[in-house]
């Protein structure tokens, strides 16, 4: 018998939580000591901007400092490669993120559009600490626009005999890496499959993780590098709209 079917959160705020919620937990198993190298990290912490394309608005930029020392940073400045302030970052709104045997960290998350004249180059984080330190790292922006994926299958709104073992998608041109994630419709749009990332353009399903008799959506995050030097987790991301599917 299928369940019956509850109000759905908007597509924005679907997208812009799971996309939260993966960046937050790529995060998690990301050291924040600082790396002999890679000018994303410094000793408080990480930083990275990525240009995202997502539905239903324009290109923006997101900005992120990830800290286990978030109570010793006074504030957190974002700044163009001509040393101009782009934005700061707001203390007061952040992602908590626990891992057992570590200590808890928090993630500083900024969306806003690319603003007219932004310009490629290597933008900087400024963290000033309440000891008056000043800790800076870098990350090296390519503004474009990374397609969103299509072609998904099962397609939209498709009825299945039976759950499917795989999910699978066309290339997006420029992407090397792509991220799944699963939700119920029956149940309050919560997530219940995140994959790992993936090289290929197909991600093997779990046993038993689909339910006769369910309803389904996924979308696809699509990414053109991972833990890059100069580009850090990410440069441009893009988010696919999500599709639905039924089980019979």
């Amino acid at each position: 018998m299928k369940r019956k079917r509850t109000h759905q959160t908007d597509t924005a705020r679907l997208l812009a939580r799971t996309m939260l919620l993966a960046l937050c937990l790529h995060i998690t198993d990301t050291a924040l000591a600082a790396k002999p190298g890679d000018g994303h990290y410094n000793m408080a912490g990480f930083f990275d901007i990525h240009v995202c394309n997502w539905p239903g608005r324009a290109l923006f930029f997101m900005p992120l400092f990830s800290t286990a020392g978030y109570d010793d940073i006074e504030k957190i400045e974002v700044l163009y490669p001509d040393n101009r302030l782009l934005v700061d970052l707001d203390l007061s709104s952040y992602r908590t993120i626990s891992k057992a045997g570590q200590p808890d960290k928090r993630v500083f998350i900024k969306q806003l559009d690319v603003p007219s004249g932004a310009m490629d180059g290597w933008y900087t984080a400024r963290i000033t600490l309440n000891n008056g330190t000043v800790q800076k790292a870098r990350d090296y922006v390519i503004i474009s626009k990374l397609a969103r994926a299509g072609g998904q299958v099962p397609g939209d709104e498709q009825e299945l005999p039976e759950a499917p073992g795989a999910l699978s998608w066309a290339a997006v041109p420029g992407a090397a890496f792509y991220q799944v994630f699963i939700r119920d419709l029956w149940d309050e749009n919560s997530l219940v499959y995140s994959s790992p990332l993936l090289a290929e353009t197909k991600v093997i399903l779990p046993k038993n993780l689909l339910e006769p008799g369910g309803h389904y959506s996924w979308i696809i995050h699509a990414r053109d590098t991972n833990e890059d030097l100069m580009l850090g987790d990410f440069n441009q991301g893009s988010m696919s709209k999500p599709v639905s599917f039924s089980i019979q």
